[in-house]
């Protein structure tokens, strides 16, 4: 993760201080509940709580102890030890490392969760403003990226809307079912810590109980987060390449906004380059990149390994502030993107009236032409169009095959007859119209 790309409040959770912090309340609700159980002094729960609870807990101290100790746990609890004395020694009795390191990461995992869903939220914002803008602003839709029949970039919008509602949902899920805590002692028997405990630091770190942990959260929890994090970036990634192809030159149907001052190339002036959209792209790639090493850390060996731990070290914070980043940036796109409705009817009528074929062919049809017939009709004269030479409407006149008087033929190139359902569409994606 580099600073280019990443919200102070994402990179934040991701902290050496935020993750002591979380650390340090692990190990002291422990304490209070072990206190409460018998099996530690009260006083020493509450020495530690009065001594920690506003200490800062220096890194480089950490990092200076675990040099000796080779263990970042341990080297923790020394420095702690530092700072509350005495009553330390009550601190992690019973637990193990995972106990603090996968809980404290369920905590950061669910907190950047919160973060991801609010970007969510704002891409759904903009998309919602910007379809009711362009609700009836016709333009045409394309399949393998060539002129098939109208549509409205209205509609447009309220697909990717829809998809991005899907998204928020698919972060919920991933997030209820990362929030787990575990605090069960080596090979997650609770041998030497009491269940109580667990559920007791869990409410208390807005977690859910790990029915079974083996010492360690099991990690297709974290393989479903991840992949759902994925999904979310390709979503990122659709409408940031829809938008890249608008702002093709020949295109230029829609385009990112152009800041005064900002410039497109360091040698050609005039260029206005998609840069934020290409950089989403990038962007979708990256938090992808998690998803197959999130998969392959579930096989752990027997009740746990610690294969697992490098991989996410680099993958929690990389994907989450990543992905965080991208949703913002993609919401600023979207509520500044620059549409062009002129340009969209120029391209709408570029192929002079082919873009209504297929209802001309049903109309032959259900004036009892066989649908072959009229396919090798409607298609030999869309083909004089495609070379230049005339008009789609003077060759089906002029065709003895197409059978239909002529004002019913002008009457099928009509605009409305493709838009008719916009609001249907509107109505079950946004719940009005």
């Amino acid at each position: 993760m580099i600073s280019r790309y990443a919200r102070p409040d994402a990179v934040a959770l991701w902290s050496q201080e935020t993750k002591y912090r979380i650390w340090f309340e692990i190990e002291a609700h422990a304490a209070t509940k072990m206190a409460e159980l018998g099996v530690i002094p009260k006083d020493a729960a509450d020495a530690i709580w009065r001594k920690g609870e506003g200490a800062v807990f220096d890194a480089d101290r950490i990092d200076e102890i675990e040099r000796t100790t080779k263990h970042d746990v341990i080297a923790f609890l020394t420095h702690v030890a530092e700072i509350v004395g005495e009553e330390a020694r009550f601190l992690h009795q019973g637990m193990t490392s995972s106990d603090v390191l996968d809980t404290c990461f369920a905590v950061q995992l669910a907190r950047s969760t919160d973060l991801l869903i609010g970007g969510v939220d704002r891409v759904l914002a903009a998309l919602e403003a910007r379809a009711f803008e362009h609700k009836d602003t016709v333009c045409v839709g394309r399949s393998h990226g060539i002129h098939a029949e109208p549509i409205t970039f209205g509609l447009k919008l309220a697909g990717y809307h829809a998809e991005f509602q899907r998204a928020r949902r698919r972060l919920e899920t991933a997030r209820e079912e990362i929030a787990t805590c575990a605090i069960s002692g080596a090979v997650g028997t609770f041998a030497n810590v009491d269940p109580a405990v667990e559920a007791y630091v869990a409410d208390k770190m807005g977690l859910q109980v790990e029915p079974v942990s083996t010492q360690v959260i099991p990690r297709d929890r974290h393989a479903a987060y991840f992949a759902a994090l994925g999904v979310v970036a390709s979503s990122v990634e659709r409408l940031a390449t829809e938008i890249r192809h608008l702002q093709r030159t020949e295109v230029l149907e829609a385009e990112e906004f152009f800041d005064k001052g900002q410039k497109g190339s360091s040698a050609m002036p005039h260029k206005r380059n998609p840069i934020l959209t290409e950089n989403l792209t990038g962007l979708a790639r990256l938090v992808r990149s998690a998803v197959t090493p999130a998969m392959e850390n579930v096989a752990l060996w027997h009740e746990r390994d610690i294969s697992h731990s490098s991989v996410e070290r680099g993958i929690g914070p990389d994907a989450t502030i990543h992905l965080d980043f991208a949703l913002h940036r993609l919401a600023g796109v979207v509520e500044r993107l620059n549409v062009y409705p002129e340009n969209m009817a120029r391209n709408l009528n570029r192929l002079g009236g082919l873009v209504f074929s297929q209802r001309v062919m049903l109309a032959l049809t259900q004036a009892g032409v066989s649908r072959e017939d009229a396919y090798a009709a409607v298609q030999e004269n869309a083909m004089k169009v495609w070379r230049g030479e005339g008009a789609f409407l003077d060759f089906l006149k002029a065709d003895a095959r197409v059978t239909l008087p002529h004002d019913q033929l002008a009457a099928l190139f009509d605009l409305g007859y493709h838009t008719k359902h916009v609001d249907t569409v509107f109505q079950r994606v946004f719940g009005r119209t």
